[in-house]
């Protein structure tokens, strides 16, 4: 029971550590990355689509990106996706593929973007708080129907913190990687 727990709880905060660094994917720094765009929901036919689902993008430089629809006829839609999109490029579209030239940042758009992560680094460290939280909560009612016993519930409740001070070092570690990625010129 508490080794379930434990690896549930540990699964979780796996979890979070991967969704940070896929939400961290998509913040733009110098180098161009498919990932900036590929989730962009595009209106395609009236269904919200994410690009890379209609679309196949490469970066062949440091600061191109270039998106291929497959459907010639939605490459409207996904310049108008990019547009609205809140990473300020311009589309280049020229009937065949479209391309994102990415300018180089300024040292103001850099802080704010180095603020913006350290604020999904918080956002990643209390989401595995809240599993810390739950699998405790969990714990305690095992010990409160005495499925355990108090010895077991410290030892878990060790265990447990072992493996989210683990798993917010994972997060502070994927946090100053990328900060430092966006830092650097």
């Amino acid at each position: 029971m508490i080794n379930d727990a434990l690896k549930e709880s540990q699964g979780r905060m796996k979890k979070a550590v991967e969704a940070l660094q896929h939400d961290l994917a998509s913040i733009r720094t110098g180098r161009a990355s498919p990932a900036l765009v590929e989730n962009l929901r595009v209106d395609y036919y009236g269904v919200p689509t994410p690009l890379k689902q209609i679309a196949s993008i490469t970066a062949p430089e440091a600061r191109l990106i270039v998106i291929q629809p497959w459907d010639r006829a939605s490459m409207a839609s996904v310049e108008k996706a990019i547009l609205r999109s809140e990473l300020g490029l311009n589309p280049s579209n020229d009937g065949n593929v479209i391309r994102l030239l990415l300018p180089q940042l300024t040292e103001e758009r850099r802080r704010e973007l180095a603020r913006l992560v350290r604020k999904r680094v918080e956002e990643g460290r209390v989401a595995a708080r809240n599993v810390r939280r739950d699998s405790h909560e969990e714990l305690r009612r095992l010990q409160r129907e005495h499925q355990i016993s108090e010895d077991d519930l410290r030892r878990a409740e060790h265990e447990l913190q072992k493996v989210t001070d683990q798993a917010i070092g994972e997060i502070d570690k994927v946090g100053e990687e990328k900060e430092a990625e966006i830092l650097s010129i």
